[in-house]
C-alpha cells in the first residue's frame, strides 16, 4: 500500500510537473507571438553642465549610402578598413542629427533644427519636434536659435509645413557670409544638391529674416555662448563655445561627420564640403585645440547622444563618449 501510494503520489507531482510546463511554454508562446513595432523611441537625452542644463534631441539618422560616396577622393579600402574595425557598417554612412537645447536659467538655446518637415532622408528623419515635446520642451518655448550653416540638416526645421516659423519666439543667429551665400538668388538654379540647398535655405532663413541676427566669430551670440569661425565646410560654418563657470564645452556643428573616419584621417575631404581643403584645415586645428584644452564636445553627427571628448592618438584623434548618466 505505502509503495502504491508513493506512485500515486509520483504520478500526481509529475503530472503537476508537466502542466506546469506546458503552461509555461503557453505562456512563452504567447509572448513570442506579440507583434512587433520596431517603432522608435523618443530620442531625448538630458545631463547637466556646470549651471546649465543640456538636453539632446535627435532629429533622426542620414543615411548617405556607400560610404565612398561621401569620400570620393580617399581610397576606399581604407574607408572600409577604418569601418570594419570599429565593428560598423562597410556598405553604407549614417550620421544622426543631434539637435542640443541648452538651458541657461534665463534662455533655452536650441543649437541646429534638422531635415525639417521634406524628411528627404527617409521617415526616420524630421522627428525634432515631437522629440522636443517628449523631452517636455516646446516650441514656442525656445528662445534662441543657433545655426551653424545653412545646409538641409541644420536649417531646414525652422520652418514648419505651414508655412509658419517652428519657433515662434526665437532669435535666430547664424553667420553673415553663409546667409548671403544659401539665400543667395543666383544659386537656387545651380545644378545638383547645391541649388536645393539654396532653395530650402531661402525658405526657412527669408521669412525670419526680420528676427535674424548674425553671429560674429568671437561674440557673444546669447549670455554663455560665443561663435567661433570654423570656415571651409561652408563659407561661414561656425562653432560655438559655451561656457558656464570653469566648464567649457565646443559645439561643433559639422566641424567632424563621423567619429571614426574624419577623426582618424582628419585631412579627408568631405563631398559635401564648399572648400574641402580649408574645411580639412580647419578640422585638424580645432581638434588639436579641443584636445589640448580638453573642451568637452556637443557633436552633431556623433552617434547619439554625441557628447564626450576628442584626445589625440596617433596621426589622428579618437572618441571618448561620454557614459551615460554622468553630469559634469
Amino acid at each position: 500500500m505505502r509503495e502504491h501510494g508513493m506512485s500515486v503520489a509520483r504520478r500526481r507531482l509529475f503530472g503537476g510537473a508537466v502542466a506546469l510546463a506546458a503552461l509555461a511554454a503557453t505562456r512563452r508562446e504567447t509572448a513570442a507571438a506579440a507583434p512587433r513595432t520596431f517603432l522608435r523611441p523618443p530620442e531625448w537625452y538630458r545631463f547637466r553642465f556646470g549651471e546649465f542644463e543640456i538636453t539632446v534631441v535627435g532629429d533622426g539618422d542620414l543615411d548617405l549610402g556607400d560610404p565612398a560616396g561621401g569620400f570620393p577622393g580617399h581610397p576606399k579600402d581604407d574607408l572600409t578598413a577604418l569601418l570594419r574595425e570599429h565593428f560598423l557598417p562597410t556598405d553604407k554612412l549614417v550620421l544622426p542629427q543631434n539637435c542640443f537645447v541648452l538651458n541657461t536659467g534665463r534662455q533655452l538655446v536650441l543649437f541646429d533644427t534638422g531635415v525639417g518637415y521634406t524628411r528627404p532622408f527617409g521617415p526616420n528623419t524630421g522627428m525634432l519636434l515631437a522629440n522636443l515635446r517628449a523631452a517636455g520642451i516646446r516650441p514656442e518655448e525656445i528662445d534662441a536659435v543657433v545655426c551653424s550653416h545653412g545646409h538641409i540638416d541644420h536649417v531646414w526645421g525652422i520652418i514648419g509645413g505651414d508655412g509658419k516659423p517652428n519657433f515662434p519666439n526665437a532669435q535666430v543667429f547664424i553667420s553673415k557670409a553663409d546667409f548671403d551665400y544659401w539665400t543667395d538668388e543666383a544659386r537656387a538654379s545651380a545644378a545638383g544638391w547645391v541649388g536645393t540647398f539654396v532653395q530650402g535655405a531661402r525658405r526657412n532663413l527669408l521669412p525670419v529674416r526680420d528676427r535674424l541676427t548674425f553671429a560674429e566669430d568671437g561674440k557673444e551670440v546669447v549670455p554663455g555662448v560665443v561663435a567661433v569661425a570654423a570656415p571651409g565646410h561652408t563659407v561661414g560654418h561656425t562653432a560655438y563655445a559655451i561656457q558656464s563657470g570653469n566648464r567649457v564645452a565646443m559645439f561643433i556643428g559639422d566641424l567632424a561627420h563621423h567619429q571614426v573616419i574624419m577623426l582618424r584621417r582628419p585631412l579627408i575631404e568631405f563631398a559635401f564640403d564648399t572648400d574641402p581643403k580649408q574645411s580639412a584645415q580647419t578640422r585638424l586645428r580645432l581638434l588639436r585645440q579641443i584636445a589640448r584644452e580638453r573642451t568637452f564636445v556637443l557633436s552633431y553627427h556623433f552617434p547619439f547622444p554625441g557628447v564626450g571628448h576628442v584626445a589625440a592618438e596617433g596621426e589622428g584623434f579618437a572618441w571618448h563618449a561620454l557614459p551615460w548618466g554622468v553630469d559634469l
